[in-house]
């Protein structure tokens, strides 16, 4: 490969090829700050870059593996990180003027494991303010007129125009499976608590996630394999084996997965290619896929995440209210100022239905079905810069804390992408990328 195309390759590939001293690091950083500098100008995926800084810790690596000390599975890869996430050595500020020059003292845990696998953070990726809904400077890479989605939105268009081949961001609601759907890309949100979030910004304890943005499947696995883990600084987090994420998604299904195709109560917001986009899907999988009704409880998910969320918020970012409301936007603001309202008992149910729902879900899983096939979003994304889509396709996955990914399968009329939802059982993420695999496969086939 001429090295003019080094960014095009997948993390796996420039991971090996730069084990095998076939590509330098060095080569690598250059060919993705070239690819930046044609085409940042009209995305605008990023916060903070420095290529002298980026390419001075491409050359430390490329000594490093010289030396004939061990190296990480990441060694000499880049990967960009949502501005909300602590960085050393980069300054972190949030999406928010309060937080402008804002340089932490020590890495979030998930840059702290990168570095650890040997990767290198190329720089901070735009994030809406404060991970909430006004959107930031980034534009779609299909089309600049279009919104990339949020808030992980400079990580999802980063990844998706070849600047960068692995993207870390978060969601609380819908903040890596719609960006990543909006981008054509693969998005992954993990069970609850399966990456740690010390040192990332703090919206709502209940919700947040670390989301997981790449080219393939198996960059995917290769980068859950190295975040995956226990961290006593996250209370969410807990003591477990290392999960094979990579060997259990290039595994073969020992069956045929089954899959519940289930609309949720807000079909009615999908739009027309969706509903067709899924009609072709269903009618290509066949004796795969069945339609399935929710149960009666689950239509009220989406009000209790939102009590929780906004009680949350409303608690983590009362300082940033109390002392800098000026410099919030008023949707910030009103969110805010709902989440004072919401009642103690209102917060204590919304918190006390999600075992119960997560316990049904498990049934359905056990019963017969290996992931559940939905919309990630209402569409393709939208027209316009003022809005980052409608995440309520993703509301009730993330207050249930189940994962699950987005594919790039279908497409609108207008050439942009749709993405397609799976979402698995809690602590069943290993083979929930393995059945995705295994989606994107028979697709193929099809086609």
């Amino acid at each position: 490969m001429a090295l003019e195309d080094l960014h095009r390759l997948s993390a796996a590939e420039a991971a090996r090829l730069i084990r095998e001293g076939a590509v330098t690091s060095e080569q690598l950083v250059a060919a993705c700050l070239d690819r930046i500098a044609e085409t940042d100008e009209q995305i605008q995926a990023w916060e903070f870059l420095d290529p002298d800084y980026a390419l001075a810790q491409a050359r430390a690596a490329d000594e490093l593996r010289l030396s004939g000390r061990a190296i990480g599975p990441l060694h000499g890869v880049p990967v960009a990180v949502k501005d909300i996430f602590d960085t050393a050595d980069m300054p972190t500020e949030r999406g928010s003027p309060l937080y402008a020059g804002r340089t932490p003292s020590r890495d979030s845990a998930v840059v702290a494991r990168l570095r650890a696998a040997g990767a290198l953070i190329l720089g901070k990726t735009v994030t809406t303010e404060f991970a909430f809904l006004t959107p930031g400077k980034t534009r779609n890479p299909h089309h600049p007129d279009h919104t990339p989605g949020g808030s992980s939105s400079g990580s999802a268009a980063a990844v998706a125009a070849g600047m960068v081949p692995l993207a870390v961001g978060s969601q609380t609601n819908g903040s890596t499976i719609r960006p990543a759907a909006f981008c054509g890309i693969v998005g992954f949100k993990p069970t609850h608590g399966l990456i740690p979030r010390s040192g990332m910004l703090q919206t709502s304890r209940t919700l947040d996630h670390v989301g997981l943005f790449a080219r393939t499947i198996d960059d995917i696995a290769l980068l859950a394999e190295e975040l995956a883990g226990y961290d006593e600084r996250d209370p969410d987090t807990r003591p477990r084996a290392r999960i094979p994420f990579s060997a259990a998604a290039a595994a073969e299904p020992p069956l045929p997965p089954m899959l519940a195709f289930v609309k949720t109560p807000i079909w009615e917001r999908a739009d027309d290619d969706t509903r067709a986009g899924f009609g072709e899907l269903i009618e290509a999988l066949g004796d795969r896929v069945e339609e399935v009704e929710l149960f009666p409880s689950a239509a009220e998910a989406w009000s209790w995440q939102r009590a929780i969320m906004e009680a949350e918020m409303a608690a983590n970012l009362e300082r940033e209210y109390d002392k800098g409301r000026d410099m919030l936007s008023e949707g910030l603001r009103r969110q805010i100022e709902r989440g004072r309202e919401v009642r103690a008992v209102d917060y204590q149910r919304a918190l006390s239905r999600i075992g119960p729902l997560s316990e049904s879900f498990a049934e359905l899983f056990e019963q017969r079905y290996d992931a559940i096939l939905t919309p990630a979003a209402p569409g393709a994304a939208p027209r316009g810069l003022d809005t980052t889509g409608d995440p309520s396709f993703c509301t009730l996955w993330t207050y249930c804390g189940m994962p699950a990914i987005s594919l790039p399968l279908l497409q609108a009329e207008n050439g942009l992408p749709i993405g397609v939802q799976l979402v698995g059982q809690r602590e069943a993420d290993a083979r929930l990328l393995r059945t995705a695999k295994w989606l994107a496969a028979k697709l193929a086939q099809s086609e």
